[in-house]
């Protein structure tokens, strides 16, 4: 089985919550707690889910906040723009890190200079 979930193919045959992190942005502890959540079985393969399990498990992947997931295993904190706390997966994630390159390119500071000229940002050698 191939599952189809936020734009990503996820392998029906691995258990759901390692399953769920083939999606960006959504590592094994975020997606334990989503399984949680959602009260899917952790130890059920994802193929085997019905479409109003998968349908829970995206609503939490999209709005973890309204779910009680706190804020410090979110991956967005104090976005610099609106300077709230969301989780940003899948096709978003690809976007806000797009965002954050440029804005960083044109405020002109080091790390986004770095990654203009496809150098090293972190000082590895």
């Amino acid at each position: 089985h191939i599952l189809r979930v936020l734009n990503t193919n996820i392998d029906g045959t691995r258990k759901i919550a390692y399953a769920l992190t083939a999606i960006k942005g959504c590592g094994r502890r975020f997606a334990h707690i989503v399984c949680k959540k959602a009260d899917v079985d952790v130890q059920k393969r994802a193929g085997e889910l019905s479409a109003e399990e998968i349908e829970r498990i995206v609503t939490i992947l999209q709005n973890p906040r309204q779910f009680k997931i706190p804020d410090w295993m979110l991956n967005r904190k104090k976005d610099i723009k609106d300077g709230r706390y969301t989780q940003q997966v899948a096709n978003m994630w690809d976007n806000k890190l797009r965002e954050d390159l440029e804005r960083m390119r044109k405020i002109r500071c080091h790390r986004g200079l770095r990654h203009f000229w496809g150098l090293r940002v972190r000082r590895q050698h």
